[in-house]
C-alpha cells in the first residue's frame, strides 16, 4: 500500500463520551468484521472494560475504506480514556499522525479530554475535533462548538455533529480523517525501525508486540532484536490486527501491525522500544518513552497464608498484560507473607483488585495506599520509602519530601465554593481559574498526592452532584511534617494499620480508623 493511502489515528475523549461507540461504527462501516462478529464495544476485550465502560489497554484495528474512488487502509488505535492509563495514551499517540477528539454534546470538554489533548499537540498531531451524540435532549451542540472553537482555533461551523449510537453522519469522520490528517513519513529502504506501542501475552505465540512500523521492510519472520533490552527474537509471525490477529508476508513502513515475538515474559520487550533487523541494525532508536513509575503502592496478602503460591502466579500472570504494575514480596507480623504492589493511580489499583478476585478468583486484603515519599536522614543519606515499615527511628531523620501534583478540576460555577473548600480542607493551594463560559470553569491548583490517592474524587463527586472531572500530573517533591501513625491493638503496634500522614491531621486519621474498626 502507497504511504499517501495510509492514515493513522487514535480517538481521545473522556470518560463515556462515546469513544468505543465510534470506534463500533467506524469498524462496522468499513465492513472490517462481519456482521455475526460484531458487538458492542468490539476493541474493549476486558470484560471489566465492558462493565466499568472504560478502555484499559490500548488496542488497534486496521481498517480499508474506499473514497473517491481510492482504497485507503486507515489504522485505529484506540487509547484508554482514564487518567491513570494516559501512559497508555502517551504510547499510542506516538504510532499516529492525527486524532479526533470526541466531545459529548451534553457535557462538553472535561478534565481528561484535556490532559489527552495536550499530550496529542505536544506531539504535533492533526486534531480533527467530532461533536457526539446530539441526539441527546440535554444536547447542546452550539454551545459545545464555542467551547472547540475557543480552545483549538477550528471555525465552530465545520466541527462534525454527530450521533455514533445512531450512526448519524458517521462516514464524515472518516473522510475528516483522510482529507486532514496527514499520511506517515517514512522510508522504505532505511533499515528496520518499528515501535512498540503496546503488547500483550498469547498462551500459544508469548508476547504479541503492536508495532508501529516507522522505517523499513519486514519481510517473513527474520531474526530481529529489541534495541532497548537487546534481546534478540525468531518471530513466530507477523500480521495485521482487524482487529483479530491476521498473519501477513510483509509489514512496511507507515503500517500498523504485530509481531509475535516468541518472548514468554513482557520484561523481554519494553514497551516504546524500537524493534530492528538483527542483520542490518538501525543506528538509533526511535525517541522513546520513560520507563513507568508507579505513583501509588499498598500492601496485598492473601486471606488465607496457605494461597501466598497463587498470589505469586497470579500476580505473574497479570504483569503479563499489565506492564505498569509492580510487585515485590514483603512480610507483616499481622498478616503474614505477601506483596507491596506499585500502580499508577487509583484507578489501575482498583482495576487490580477487581482482576485478582474475579479472574483468579483470590480471596485478598489490601492495606491503606500510599505514595513514595523522601526521606533525609540525619547522616545525609536519602531514601526512597513506599511502606510506613520503612520509615526509619524519628531520630535519624532530618526531614521528610511529600509529592506534590499539579491538579485541573473542571466543574459547573456554582460549585466553586465547595470544591475550593474540599482543596484547601486536603492541604491543598490555588494556583489559577479560567472561566471557560458563564457556567463552567476550570480550577488549577497543587495537592499532595497522598491526599488525593484515597477519596477524594469521590468527595469531589458528591460536592458536585456528579459533575465535575479532575486529572492530576506529578509535580514536584516538597518537605513536610509527616509522622507515622501507629495502631495499637491490645497495647501492642499492629504494623499493617500503620500509615504515613501529616502530623496536623494524625489525630482525625487515627479517630476515624478507631471508629472504622469498631463498627
Amino acid at each position: 500500500m502507497n504511504l499517501d493511502h495510509i492514515r493513522n489515528f487514535s480517538i481521545i475523549a473522556h470518560i463515556d463520551h462515546g469513544k468505543s461507540t465510534l470506534a463500533d461504527r467506524l469498524i462496522q462501516m468499513t465492513d472490517t468484521v462481519t456482521e455475526r462478529e460484531m458487538r458492542e464495544q468490539l476493541l474493549d476485550s476486558m470484560d471489566l472494560e465492558r462493565e466499568k465502560g472504560v478502555t484499559i489497554k490500548a488496542s488497534a484495528v486496521r481498517m480499508i475504506y474506499r473514497s473517491h474512488g481510492q482504497e485507503y487502509e486507515i489504522n485505529l488505535i484506540d487509547t484508554p480514556g482514564h487518567v491513570d492509563f494516559s501512559y497508555e495514551v502517551h504510547r499510542a499517540l506516538q504510532a499516529c499522525e492525527g486524532a479526533v477528539l470526541v466531545v459529548d454534546a451534553s457535557q462538553g470538554i472535561q478534565a481528561q479530554t484535556m490532559a489527552h489533548l495536550f499530550a496529542a499537540l505536544e506531539q504535533d498531531l492533526t486534531i480533527v475535533p467530532v461533536i457526539n451524540k446530539i441526539d441527546l435532549p440535554a444536547a447542546m451542540p452550539d454551545d459545545v462548538s464555542e467551547e472547540i472553537e475557543d480552545l483549538l482555533g477550528v471555525a465552530a461551523e465545520d466541527i462534525p455533529r454527530i450521533s455514533a449510537k445512531a450512526g448519524l453522519n458517521v462516514a464524515e469522520v472518516l473522510e475528516r480523517v483522510i482529507a486532514e490528517v496527514p499520511p506517515p513519513q517514512g522510508n522504505r529502504d532505511a533499515p528496520v525501525r518499528a515501535l512498540v506501542f503496546d503488547c500483550h501475552y498469547d498462551t500459544y505465540k508469548g508476547v504479541i508486540a503492536y508495532v508501529r512500523m516507522v522505517d523499513g521492510v519486514i519481510t517473513g519472520t527474520p531474526r530481529l532484536l529489541a534495541m532497548n533490552t537487546g534481546k534478540l527474537m525468531e518471530p513466530l509471525e507477523i500480521g495485521v490486527l482487524v482487529p483479530a490477529m491476521l498473519p501477513v508476508s510483509e509489514l512496511h513502513a507507515g503500517q500498523v501491525g504485530y509481531i509475535a515475538t516468541g518472548f514468554k515474559t513482557l520484561q523481554d520487550i519494553d514497551v516504546g522500544d524500537t524493534i530492528t533487523l538483527a542483520a542490518r541494525p538501525a543506528t538509533e532508536q526511535l525517541p522513546g518513552y520513560q520507563p513507568l513509575k508507579p505513583m501509588v503502592f499498598a500492601g496485598l496478602y492473601p486471606s488465607n497464608p496457605d494461597d501466598y503460591n497463587e498470589l505469586r502466579d497470579a500476580l505473574e500472570k497479570l504483569q503479563l498484560n499489565d506492564a505498569a504494575l509492580t510487585y515485590e514480596p514483603e512480610t507483616s507480623q499481622a498478616l503474614g507473607f505477601g506483596y507491596r504492589l506499585g500502580f499508577l493511580g487509583l484507578f489501575h489499583m482498583e482495576i487490580v483488585q477487581e482482576r485478582l478476585e474475579r479472574e483468579y478468583d483470590m480471596d485478598i486484603i489490601f492495606t491503606a495506599p500510599s505514595v513514595e515519599y523522601r526521606v533525609l536522614k540525619t547522616d545525609g543519606v536519602l531514601m526512597e520509602i513506599d511502606s510506613p515499615a520503612a520509615l526509619p527511628d524519628p531520630t535519624l531523620i532530618e526531614h521528610i519530601e511529600e509529592p506534590w501534583c499539579e491538579l485541573r478540576i473542571f466543574t459547573p460555577s456554582e460549585y466553586i465554593g465547595p470544591v475550593l473548600d474540599l482543596i484547601t480542607k486536603r492541604r491543598g493551594e490555588l494556583k489559577t481559574q479560567n472561566w471557560l463560559d458563564t457556567k463552567r470553569v476550570e480550577i488549577v491548583g497543587l495537592i499532595p498526592l497522598s491526599e488525593i490517592i484515597v477519596d477524594f474524587y469521590n468527595e469531589l463527586k458528591a460536592r458536585t452532584k456528579g459533575y465535575a472531572s479532575m486529572d492530576y500530573t506529578l509535580d514536584e517533591y516538597r518537605p513536610s511534617d509527616m509522622v507515622k501513625l501507629d495502631v495499637l491493638v491490645n497495647h501492642m503496634p499492629v504494623d499493617a494499620l500503620s500509615i504515613i500522614v501529616h502530623r496536623d491531621n494524625a489525630f482525625y486519621k487515627g479517630q476515624r480508623l478507631v471508629s472504622k474498626m469498631k463498627e
